[in-house]
């Protein structure tokens, strides 16, 4: 072979080499774009995703606490239930959540048996007549259901809002005569009698004046005793006591 033809020959082989395609090169040319592009993706949904949750958190925290008073108030409600027979006006946040309803009149909280004596003289023209009576009554307090019963939740404290207690009766148990006595021409009628007799019940419930605030003292213990949540509770009593 003429030196001069293999002289071309290889330096056309060289030629031939360098400009051959590497094997693999363009396509990591053509793939790290992509996974470029994959990578800022993922970044930007997570970065969407976190916005969004960010962004709802503090809707998300307000049904959940909104939902945990819902749940006090329905437990204030089981409590008087259980005690009174009695669902109270439950307010959420100033929102009422539940209305007052009742199936009874009245709760009786205390009873005691109350004893009192009286005595009647009266002098006409100097003749007097005498009447002596003891009664003994069991005497009542608590509470008219139909007056207003509200339990207030919020997030700082529960407030439970009820009426004063008050006596709800005096039952006559027995009555006895312990002096009857007329005067010569001062005579005792079935009027003085009967007027004397109706002071006995008047007598046994100013007797008993402290009775309703002993009610609602042992009320409001066995309310708290039940329902205690984390929150602090006060009972209030804000309507004024009821006369009689």
């Amino acid at each position: 072979m003429p030196f001069g033809c293999g002289g071309r020959y290889f330096f056309g082989l060289m030629e031939f080499a360098e400009n051959r395609p590497v094997p693999g090169k363009g396509s990591r040319r053509v793939g790290c774009p992509l996974a470029a592009a994959l990578i800022v993706l993922v970044l930007a949904l997570l970065a969407g995703f976190i916005f969004l949750r960010v962004e709802s958190w503090p809707g998300r925290a307000a049904n959940q606490s909104v939902a945990e008073l819902e749940r006090l108030g329905r437990d204030a409600r089981d409590t008087f239930l259980r005690l009174a027979h009695l669902q109270p006006r439950v307010t959420v946040n100033n929102r009422v959540y539940l209305e007052q309803t009742t199936t009874i009149a009245e709760l009786s909280v205390l009873a005691r048996r109350v004893e009192v004596e009286h005595e009647m003289l009266h002098s006409w023209a100097g003749s007097t007549k005498r009447i002596r009576l003891h009664g003994t009554f069991a005497v009542k307090a608590g509470f008219d259901l139909r007056q207003r019963f509200t339990v207030a939740v919020n997030s700082r404290e529960i407030v439970l809002e009820l009426p004063h207690a008050q006596i709800l009766s005096v039952e006559q148990e027995q009555v006895e005569v312990l002096a009857l006595e007329n005067g010569f021409w001062n005579r005792i009628s079935t009027n003085d009698i009967q007027n004397e007799l109706g002071v006995l019940p008047q007598l046994a419930r100013q007797k008993s004046a402290a009775l309703p605030a002993e009610a609602e003292n042992v009320f409001t213990r066995q309310l708290l005793e039940k329902f205690h949540p984390k929150q602090p509770v006060r009972a209030i009593f804000p309507a004024p006591s009821p006369a009689g």
